[in-house]
């Protein structure tokens, strides 16, 4: 028996086939940046350019929202490392951290546009910003929501009892795409509530 022959019995150099969960999300993401990214480009060239207001100064810079979702990353990562070393517990405590840290974010969101809309008067057809606005930050308001129906349903089988470490890389999966949403928001943040003011 060869040398090389005998490496690869012992597993030390075998290669296996990437899960197809995360081969799967990881395409799912590269697609859904590219539609981010023709929103985040429509909204950088329409800035500044209705004829009316009202502007991006009408805008809060939500702040507190953001760190609670940016957090949820954070606290998601834990979440998995945990379930990997069979913890449980705290891999439950971590994924409804997440949960709820995402949840108060949405929930912000939804704050901010009543207030726009009821308070300000400022909708989706106002103008030209208000079209770009709530299309890119609605967007990832629909993203951040399909995220929280995930984690919901994944932390009632954690409270269950029905997550294992044999669920390590399904868990990894809903994680990547968490993942993806918080980067997002780094970028639509920026370009909507620093750069467009």
């Amino acid at each position: 028996m060869s040398t090389n022959s005998a490496v690869l019995q012992s597993g030390e150099d075998a290669w296996g086939l990437p899960s197809r969960g995360k081969v799967g999300m990881i395409s799912l993401i590269i697609a859904e940046s590219a539609i981010f990214a023709i929103f985040v480009a429509a909204y950088i060239f329409y800035i500044g350019k209705s004829l009316s207001g009202p502007t991006p100064q009408i805008l809060q810079i939500p702040i507190l929202a953001s760190i609670c979702l940016w957090l949820s990353s954070v606290t998601m990562h834990w979440s998995v490392v945990a379930l990997h070393k069979n913890k449980k517990s705290t891999f439950i405590l971590f994924w409804l951290l997440t949960f709820v840290l995402g949840a108060i974010f949405l929930g912000a969101t939804a704050r901010e546009w009543h207030h726009l809309i009821v308070d300000e008067g400022f909708t989706i057809q106002t103008n030209l910003f208000g079209t770009t606005y709530y299309s890119l930050v609605g967007l990832h308001a629909s993203h951040v929501t399909f995220g929280l129906i995930a984690l919901f349903i994944v932390g009632l089988f954690g409270l269950a009892g029905k997550v294992t470490t044999e669920h390590s890389d399904r868990c990894e999966v809903i994680a990547l795409y968490w993942h993806f949403v918080d980067a997002v928001w780094v970028v639509v943040f920026t370009v909507v509530y620093l750069l467009g003011r």
